[in-house]
């Protein structure tokens, strides 16, 4: 199991995905990458055993993942305060995994219907998901 981990600005909730994912599914591959370095270097510290930073690390990544999580922002052209690029959107949008997206609530982009949970809540929620989805 491939699991791929993308996160922008300081990396806080990828950081808090890959310490559940490491936590409850050790045995799956994290691959993490950050939109900067500060997101790729958080994530890294949480345990991620591969790591990457940049635009074209998002296309390359993509294509191999069984699951992507991160904040919803990530399929949102410019979204995160502008790190993510129309490229990275359009890859992450394209593979052929399955998507766990975080609703957060930030940067002009707000989700309809969801409540305002902590990190912990939905990092809860994603984990909740991300086992429902495996075989």
């Amino acid at each position: 199991m491939n699991i791929l981990i993308i996160d922008a600005q300081g990396g806080g909730i990828g950081r808090a995905l890959v310490a559940a994912v490491r936590k409850e599914l050790p045995e799956a591959q994290v691959t993490a990458v950050g939109t900067n370095s500060a997101a790729t270097s958080a994530m890294l510290k949480a345990g991620a055993q591969h790591a990457a930073t940049g635009e074209n690390a998002v296309r390359v990544c993509c294509r191999t993942a069984d699951i992507i999580l991160g904040p919803i922002g990530m399929v949102i052209a410019d979204s995160l305060l502008g790190e993510i690029t129309p490229a990275m959107a359009l890859s992450i949008s394209r593979s052929r995994a399955k998507r766990i997206l975080i609703p957060v609530n930030h940067c002009e982009n707000v989700v309809a219907g969801v409540c305002d949970l902590s990190t912990g809540a939905l990092v809860e929620s994603a984990m909740r998901e991300l086992h429902r989805l495996l075989p």
